[in-house]
């Protein structure tokens, strides 16, 4: 078993609110900026939907900014936090299936998108590990 011993500045950050929000804040980083980006750039996004045959892509651009922006604002509030990495992980899984078929591809682009799904998978990893993190925090307040 490995050291169990941390500085207490680390396990103070760790253990308080500032350090779980921050966490909270940088996994989902890149879903709720780009749910906003989806929306302010509407028909780059659409554009870029129809570009991998998506239609209507005016709507499912719609349902991809409220997937990503309800999300991370679950994550964040801390509100049915689970829920919040349900969804997106669920994102992730069908932008793998949608956006990065690399099984269907051949090189370079193959190890391109095989690279971005594993990201994804990790990604997965994360919202994981923070629905039970989630979890451990409330059983031990309540």
């Amino acid at each position: 078993m490995g050291r169990t011993d941390m500085p207490r500045a680390i396990a103070a950050f760790l253990d308080g609110g500032a350090g779980w929000f921050v966490a909270r804040l940088v996994l989902t980083f890149i879903f709720w900026g780009a749910g906003i980006g989806h929306a302010i750039d509407f028909r780059a996004s659409v554009a870029e939907l129809r570009g991998i045959g998506l239609e209507p892509a005016p709507l499912l651009n719609i349902l991809l900014v409220i997937t990503l922006l309800t999300g991370s604002a679950l994550i964040l509030l801390d509100r049915w936090l689970w829920l919040g990495c349900g969804i997106l992980s669920g994102f992730l899984v069908v932008a793998i299936v949608l956006g990065h078929p690399f099984w269907t591809m051949v090189e370079p682009a193959r190890t391109m998108h095989f690279r971005i799904a594993t990201e994804h998978f990790s990604l997965i990893g994360g919202f994981m590990a923070l629905a039970i993190a989630g979890r451990l925090r409330s059983r031990s307040a309540g």
